[in-house]
């Protein structure tokens, strides 16, 4: 009996397993392949993050341009003139609806530009021109308060046509030969330290402050362009909440019940 010894020759399925463990030279890895197509997606993957953020935050200050252009803007309070209703450092937003879309109505809260030297010049500040150029980018936009040295923000008191007259025999101010009672002015103030006698021409606007004895409204600038009173052109729009700080928040609402009494007439 004969041993039979295996074939000295190479394996018939050498060659099969050799190509199950690695390719040949000539041959092309699937696995190579997608490595392949790996990294060049990611250059790809990254440009498309790009773009898209980009696209997301071009997208934002639009929308954000145009609601400070169209809707609402924020305002920053610089001095006491509306206290209690609002004190100096207070962030309020803005309604550009009014005037436009909506009419301003008595005991709106306005902001206004200044009619003609109401204000003092303002006093240049100190900053640098990066960080003048950022805070004008920002507030551009709506991201950043308005704060130019331009602007007031008053009470409506008396509208086109109005004759807006202080003091009555119990000291306060009458409209339209109505007699009514600021529930809004500051506490211990009165309606008024001096007497006046006002009809508020077609297309102006009579304001005061808050704080009487703390405002220099339209009581006082008969003597600057528009003789004390703002120009309806010059209104930004009405403030409408308070945004900060948080403990400030809430609504600034229209005291109707103030002005319900007085009789509309033509202006």
């Amino acid at each position: 009996m004969t041993d039979s010894a295996p074939p000295r020759g190479p394996h018939p399925d050498a060659g099969t397993e050799r190509e199950a463990l690695g390719p040949r030279d000539d041959e092309e890895s699937p696995h190579g392949q997608h490595l392949a197509t790996s990294r060049t997606e990611r250059p790809a993957r990254k440009s498309s993050l790009l773009r898209e953020t980009a696209i997301i935050v071009v997208s934002a200050l639009v929308l954000s341009l145009l609601i400070k252009t169209f809707l609402v803007q924020a305002f920053f309070i610089p001095s006491a003139s509306m206290e209690d209703t609002l004190v100096e450092g207070d962030r309020v937003m803005v309604s550009r609806l009014v005037p436009g879309a909506f009419d301003v109505h008595r005991g709106d809260v306005v902001v206004f530009k200044d009619p003609g030297g109401w204000l003092p010049p303002p006093v240049p500040q100190a900053e640098s021109p990066v960080s003048e150029a950022v805070r004008a980018a920002l507030t551009f936009v709506g991201l950043l308060p308005q704060d130019t040295g331009e602007h007031l923000i008053k009470r409506v008191i008396g509208t086109p046509g109005d004759h807006v007259v202080c003091c009555d025999a119990e000291g306060r101010v009458s409209v339209n030969g109505v007699s009514i009672d600021e529930t809004y002015i500051k506490p211990g103030s009165i309606p008024s330290q001096d007497p006046f006698d006002r009809t508020v021409p077609a297309d102006m606007l009579f304001v005061m402050g808050d704080n009487r004895q703390n405002s220099a409204d339209s009581r006082y600038n008969t003597g600057k362009p528009g003789g004390g009173f703002v120009p309806m052109g010059n209104v930004v729009g009405t403030a409408f909440v308070k945004v900060w700080p948080l403990s400030h928040l809430g609504l600034l609402r229209n005291p109707g019940d103030v002005f319900a009494d007085v009789p509309e007439v033509e202006p």
